[in-house]
């Protein structure tokens, strides 16, 4: 059925470019009936020796050339033998019906008949070249376009696998996430067993909620925007547990929030980040800011944290790198990110990318929208 279907078109073509030259012929001849209708035959006759030929050429193929360029030429050679016996029988056919036409003489086909062997053999080999290239025509037309579908083809597989590469990366990507989200949220409960029991039971459903929901997430390549920001609150207020006295957060409540979807768990390395960062290098006070909003198609994302002034930042992080590798396969050149202090003492992470309407919702959590 494969084999059926990659010469079906091929054949199609050579189909249409036999008859564009059956219909020259008779036009060539149209003055003198019985050798436009010789020729009519002939081309009928040759027709599926043709087909049977070109497809032959297409299975057995080209390569490797030492051996399959004899087998080609063989069936080219033997296709243009046939050429002036397949006239000769139309001659016959016509001749012999319109022998009426001609009651003082012999009709055509016996004129033609009576041409002695070394000529018939001339003519016969004069038939050969101009009909072997022609039937080499109807070959190139053929292979070019099988090469061209399997080009076709191997692009679309190529496609394919690309996607499928890109869908392994983001899984990747993903969960990368959890166990390095989990070891932090882990040893801040673990700071808290030993002298606030009451304070460690609370975190543990808090974080057994925060595991739920980035399972959940981890499944999606997008999630709403409104998902996201509770996901960072959940986060964020388990860390403030540990450092109430040090840190304070602000995250925009779910009514204020754009009705957009983003890629899953894109904010929990900013947020992370930024309490990780945001703390080292000195005992003062730390405040998280995590803001969105949409302008003009554009959805803009920013999680800013305080930062000591004696502390340089690096940006090498695996979340940061995360963030970047993700925006860079889900919307290529269409989203930025960029981190870096913004000169007043503060760490500034921000993520702008092309806003995704809720009324996207089927197609965008399942695939990359285009």
């Amino acid at each position: 059925m494969r084999v059926g279907s990659r010469i079906r078109l091929p054949l199609l073509i050579v189909s249409a470019f036999w008859a564009y030259g059956a219909a020259l012929d008779i036009l060539r001849d149209r003055r003198v009936f019985t050798l436009w209708t010789a020729h009519l035959v002939q081309h009928l006759l040759l027709y599926p020796v043709l087909l049977f030929c070109v497809a032959t050429s297409l299975l057995i193929g080209w390569k490797p050339i030492r051996r399959r360029l004899p087998l080609q030429a063989l069936l080219g050679a033997g296709f243009a033998a046939l050429v002036y016996p397949a006239f000769a029988l139309g001659l016959r056919l016509m001749g012999s019906s319109l022998a009426s036409l001609y009651p003082h003489g012999a009709s055509i086909w016996e004129l033609a008949s009576s041409v002695p062997w070394h000529l018939q053999l001339r003519l016969w080999s004069g038939t050969l070249p101009g009909f072997f290239l022609e039937y080499a025509f109807a070959v190139g037309l053929a292979t070019g376009f099988d090469i061209y579908r399997q080009l076709c083809d191997s692009q679309i597989r190529s496609a394919a696998l690309e996607r499928e590469l890109g869908a392994a990366h983001l899984a990747a990507l993903r969960m990368q996430l959890s166990p390095h989200s989990l070891f932090n949220l882990l040893h801040t409960i673990r700071g808290q067993i030993e002298w606030d029991p009451d304070a460690a039971r609370t975190m543990i459903v808090q974080l057994g909620e925060l595991l739920r929901r980035l399972l959940s997430a981890g499944e999606r390549e997008y999630s709403r925007l409104a998902d996201e920001i509770q996901f960072a609150r959940l986060y964020l207020e388990l860390q403030q547990r540990r450092f109430a006295d040090r840190l304070a957060v602000q995250v925009p409540s779910a009514a204020g929030l754009p009705a957009a979807w983003v890629p899953s768990l894109i904010l929990q390395p900013l947020i992370e980040n930024a309490v990780v960062h945001g703390l080292a290098g000195h005992q003062g006070p730390v405040t998280v800011d995590v803001t969105a909003g949409a302008s003009q198609g554009l959805l803009t994302l920013r999680v800013t944290n305080t930062m000591s002034a004696d502390r340089p930042r690096q940006e090498g992080g695996i979340g940061l790198r995360n963030v970047r590798d993700r925006l860079a396969i889900q919307f290529a050149s269409r989203a930025a990110f960029d981190a870096a202090p913004d000169g007043h003492g503060r760490w500034v992470a921000e993520i702008r990318m092309p806003c995704l309407p809720d009324v996207l919702a089927p197609s965008a959590a399942t695939g990359v929208p285009g």
